[in-house]
């Protein structure tokens, strides 16, 4: 399933992202595959607010529909 479909409090598994540039770009700042993630939030247009380690990020509803996630 895609990031961009989990509901707020979800917890899933990162299963694949995208190729390319994000990809590389997702990996330096800690996001991987086999990483767990939580959805902490859904904004207004999309965005999804995704916590790991203490960590928040924000993806835009494109980023999020790029990467592909299993339940935990």
């Amino acid at each position: 399933m895609k990031l961009s479909s989990i509901r707020r409090g979800s917890r899933v598994q990162i299963h694949q992202l995208p190729v390319g540039e994000s990809r590389s770009q997702f990996i330096r700042i800690g996001l991987m595959e086999g990483a767990i993630i939580e959805c902490l939030e859904r904004l207004p247009g999309g965005t999804l607010v995704i916590g790991q380690s203490r960590q928040e990020f924000a993806l835009s509803a494109n980023l999020a529909d790029s990467i592909t996630v299993m339940p935990v």
